[in-house]
Protein backbone atom coordinates (compact mmCIF):
# COMPACT_ATOMS: atom_id res chain seq x y z
CA UNK A 1 0.00 0.00 0.00
CA UNK A 2 1.49 3.13 -0.96
CA UNK A 3 0.31 6.43 0.80
CA UNK A 4 0.27 9.47 -1.11
CA UNK A 5 -0.67 12.29 1.15
CA UNK A 6 -3.25 11.65 3.89
CA UNK A 7 -5.27 9.17 1.16
CA UNK A 8 -3.88 5.15 1.23
CA UNK A 9 -4.76 3.56 -2.42
CA UNK A 10 -5.85 0.27 -1.73
CA UNK A 11 -5.63 -3.11 -3.63
CA UNK A 12 -9.29 -4.82 -3.66
CA UNK A 13 -9.96 -8.30 -4.33
CA UNK A 14 -12.80 -10.30 -5.08
CA UNK A 15 -13.83 -13.01 -2.66
CA UNK A 16 -16.25 -15.85 -3.54
CA UNK A 17 -19.26 -15.32 -1.70
CA UNK A 18 -21.61 -18.59 -0.86
CA UNK A 19 -25.36 -18.03 -1.62
CA UNK A 20 -27.32 -14.58 -1.62
CA UNK A 21 -24.26 -11.67 -0.54
CA UNK A 22 -27.49 -9.38 -0.43
CA UNK A 23 -27.97 -10.59 3.01
CA UNK A 24 -26.02 -9.51 6.07
CA UNK A 25 -25.07 -12.13 8.25
CA UNK A 26 -23.76 -9.57 11.05
CA UNK A 27 -23.93 -6.00 11.75
CA UNK A 28 -21.09 -3.91 13.67
CA UNK A 29 -20.46 -0.28 13.88
CA UNK A 30 -17.58 1.18 11.88
CA UNK A 31 -15.78 1.97 15.60
CA UNK A 32 -15.59 -2.27 16.17
CA UNK A 33 -12.44 -2.92 18.12
CA UNK A 34 -10.00 -5.03 15.74
CA UNK A 35 -10.70 -8.42 18.26
CA UNK A 36 -14.29 -7.82 18.00
CA UNK A 37 -14.35 -7.59 14.46
CA UNK A 38 -12.05 -11.18 14.28
CA UNK A 39 -14.33 -12.75 16.93
CA UNK A 40 -17.29 -11.28 14.84
CA UNK A 41 -15.98 -12.74 11.49
CA UNK A 42 -15.33 -15.99 13.47
CA UNK A 43 -18.73 -16.17 14.51
CA UNK A 44 -20.35 -15.24 11.00
CA UNK A 45 -17.71 -18.03 9.07
CA UNK A 46 -18.91 -20.49 12.17
CA UNK A 47 -22.46 -20.00 10.41
CA UNK A 48 -23.77 -18.05 12.96
CA UNK A 49 -25.23 -14.22 12.29
CA UNK A 50 -24.35 -11.37 14.83
CA UNK A 51 -25.40 -8.76 15.94
CA UNK A 52 -23.29 -5.86 17.93
CA UNK A 53 -24.97 -5.08 21.06
CA UNK A 54 -24.27 -1.32 20.12
CA UNK A 55 -26.49 -1.94 17.16
CA UNK A 56 -29.06 -3.68 19.33
CA UNK A 57 -29.39 -0.37 21.56
CA UNK A 58 -29.87 1.36 18.26
CA UNK A 59 -32.36 -0.69 17.15
CA UNK A 60 -34.65 -1.16 20.24
CA UNK A 61 -33.90 3.05 20.58
CA UNK A 62 -36.26 2.67 17.18
CA UNK A 63 -38.44 -0.05 18.48
CA UNK A 64 -38.97 2.07 21.22
CA UNK A 65 -40.33 4.78 18.97
CA UNK A 66 -42.13 3.00 16.87
CA UNK A 67 -45.83 1.96 17.06
CA UNK A 68 -46.49 -1.21 18.71
CA UNK A 69 -47.06 -4.67 16.48
CA UNK A 70 -50.09 -6.31 15.74
CA UNK A 71 -50.01 -9.37 18.11
CA UNK A 72 -51.70 -11.03 15.66
CA UNK A 73 -48.12 -11.14 13.74
CA UNK A 74 -47.48 -14.58 15.94
CA UNK A 75 -50.69 -15.73 16.06
CA UNK A 76 -49.75 -18.50 13.09
CA UNK A 77 -46.36 -19.43 14.78
CA UNK A 78 -46.28 -22.84 17.21
CA UNK A 79 -44.50 -22.89 20.85
CA UNK A 80 -40.99 -23.88 19.66
CA UNK A 81 -41.08 -21.28 16.95
CA UNK A 82 -42.25 -18.33 19.49
CA UNK A 83 -38.99 -19.52 22.26
CA UNK A 84 -36.76 -19.23 18.82
CA UNK A 85 -37.86 -15.71 18.16
CA UNK A 86 -38.09 -14.78 22.02
CA UNK A 87 -33.78 -16.58 21.78
CA UNK A 88 -33.16 -14.32 18.43
CA UNK A 89 -34.77 -11.09 20.31
CA UNK A 90 -32.39 -11.91 23.62
CA UNK A 91 -29.55 -11.51 21.01
CA UNK A 92 -28.67 -15.27 21.06
CA UNK A 93 -26.61 -16.71 18.26
CA UNK A 94 -27.76 -20.13 16.54
CA UNK A 95 -25.27 -21.98 18.61
CA UNK A 96 -27.05 -20.30 22.16
CA UNK A 97 -30.49 -21.18 20.55
CA UNK A 98 -29.47 -24.87 20.34
CA UNK A 99 -27.96 -25.20 23.34
CA UNK A 100 -30.71 -23.34 25.27
CA UNK A 101 -33.68 -24.96 23.07
CA UNK A 102 -32.02 -28.43 23.37
CA UNK A 103 -31.34 -28.42 19.32
CA UNK A 104 -28.10 -28.51 16.77
CA UNK A 105 -26.73 -25.44 15.65
CA UNK A 106 -28.13 -26.72 12.00
CA UNK A 107 -31.81 -27.44 13.35
CA UNK A 108 -31.42 -23.98 15.06
CA UNK A 109 -30.11 -21.63 11.88
CA UNK A 110 -33.13 -23.97 10.07
CA UNK A 111 -36.06 -22.89 12.84
CA UNK A 112 -34.83 -18.86 11.96
CA UNK A 113 -34.09 -19.16 8.26
CA UNK A 114 -37.75 -20.34 8.20
CA UNK A 115 -39.10 -17.77 10.98
CA UNK A 116 -37.69 -14.83 8.37
CA UNK A 117 -39.63 -16.12 5.51
CA UNK A 118 -43.35 -16.76 7.73
CA UNK A 119 -42.69 -13.50 9.28
CA UNK A 120 -41.37 -11.24 6.16
CA UNK A 121 -38.54 -9.95 8.11
CA UNK A 122 -35.30 -8.85 6.71
CA UNK A 123 -33.35 -9.50 9.14
CA UNK A 124 -32.10 -10.70 12.95
CA UNK A 125 -32.46 -6.94 13.41
CA UNK A 126 -36.26 -6.95 12.47
CA UNK A 127 -36.62 -9.72 14.64
CA UNK A 128 -34.89 -8.23 17.98
CA UNK A 129 -37.87 -5.71 17.58
CA UNK A 130 -40.82 -7.61 16.41
CA UNK A 131 -39.70 -9.70 20.04
CA UNK A 132 -40.39 -6.54 21.87
CA UNK A 133 -43.00 -5.24 20.29
CA UNK A 134 -44.51 -8.80 21.14
CA UNK A 135 -43.75 -8.51 24.85
CA UNK A 136 -41.59 -11.93 24.07
CA UNK A 137 -38.87 -9.79 25.70
CA UNK A 138 -38.58 -7.02 28.17
CA UNK A 139 -35.72 -5.30 28.77
CA UNK A 140 -33.46 -6.49 31.30
CA UNK A 141 -34.68 -10.12 30.86
CA UNK A 142 -32.20 -13.03 28.98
Amino acid sequence: MRRAGRHAHHVRRRVPVRGDPRRAAGFLLKDTPPDALRDAVRTVAGGDALLSPAVTRRVLAAAARSPVADPARLAGLTARERDVLAQVGAGRSNAEIGQALFLSPDTARTCVSRLLQKLNARDRAQFVVIAYESGLVRPGEG
